[in-house]
């Protein structure tokens, strides 16, 4: 397993988020709008589609990571606002690791191809808590 980071969700307000994090922690933001993905307007508005897909702030050995989620995707609230990010080595360990985490939960994402990972799923296990299983593999994004 390659890392294990936390990743955090907002109604818009991700970049604004991210900036005050940038402000205590110092350190470098990455940044990619839901414009940058090259997948057409997915159905967002102009000004969803001018919001962060993802973002990350490296400190020091782990990533906090997080995005804006569109209103069509659903609603978020203090509390279940966040997500558990597990980088695997391998697509048989993701495919693992995600089966086990889904089973008697709910899957939000099946495994499947992504612009930045081989293989990338979301679930939420059977204890409420949401996890996001990623395999780069040879993926080079951002």
């Amino acid at each position: 397993m390659k890392s294990v980071n936390p990743y955090l969700n907002f109604n818009g307000n991700t970049e604004e988020v991210f900036t005050f994090y940038q402000s205590v922690f110092g350190g470098e933001l990455q940044l990619v709008r839901f414009s940058d993905l090259g997948s057409g307007d997915m159905g967002l508005s102009a000004e969803e589609q001018n919001g962060v897909a993802h973002i990350a702030l490296p400190l020091g050995d782990s990533v906090l990571m997080g995005s804006d989620v569109p209103e069509q995707m659903g609603t978020i609230s203090a509390g279940t606002n966040f997500a558990v990010s597990v980088e695997v080595d391998s697509a048989d360990e993701a495919r693992r690791v995600f089966g086990g985490l889904s089973e008697s939960g709910e899957v939000t994402m099946p495994p499947d191809k992504v612009e930045w990972a081989e293989l990338f799923g979301m679930c939420t296990d059977k204890y409420g808590i949401q996890w996001m299983i990623g395999y780069t593999g040879d993926v080079e994004f951002g």
